[in-house]
């Protein structure tokens, strides 16, 4: 069973979700098996402004560990998160990174603002 530890800029308890990638999606949004669909489909809200089209980033998180489970990141990832503010590095796409291998061991960290968040907090 692959794991994805999930830790919270905000303060909000760690979660751990065990599940079979080969089950996904188990939500709707994002790739199946996407991060993003693996967290909404557990109960764990992950912003997601654009539907999990990879037309935004508020779904990014920092991927702290097992990165190198994840699917490969593409141009477009790329370049919205080229222009995603205050982005820490290793960040990815909750939306686009899939877990592909049934093994994975992977630890995100929910950054604690998202563009909706810092938009909404300056009244933009």
């Amino acid at each position: 069973m692959a794991r994805i530890r999930v830790i919270f800029e905000n303060g909000d308890p760690e979660r751990v979700i065990e599940f079979d990638p080969a089950r996904a999606p188990f939500q709707h949004d994002g790739k199946p098996g996407s991060i993003l669909d693996v967290l909404l489909g557990h109960g764990i809200h992950l912003e997601h402004a654009c539907g999990g089209n990879c037309a935004c980033t508020t779904c990014h998180v920092i991927v702290k560990g097992g990165g190198n489970t994840l699917s490969a990141s593409d141009d477009s990832e790329e370049d919205l998160l080229d222009k995603a503010p205050g982005l820490t590095p290793p960040a990815r796409l909750g939306c686009q990174a899939m877990v592909e291998d049934p093994d994975a061991e992977i630890v995100v960290v929910i950054p604690r603002y998202t563009i909706n968040q810092i938009v909404s907090e300056h009244g933009g």
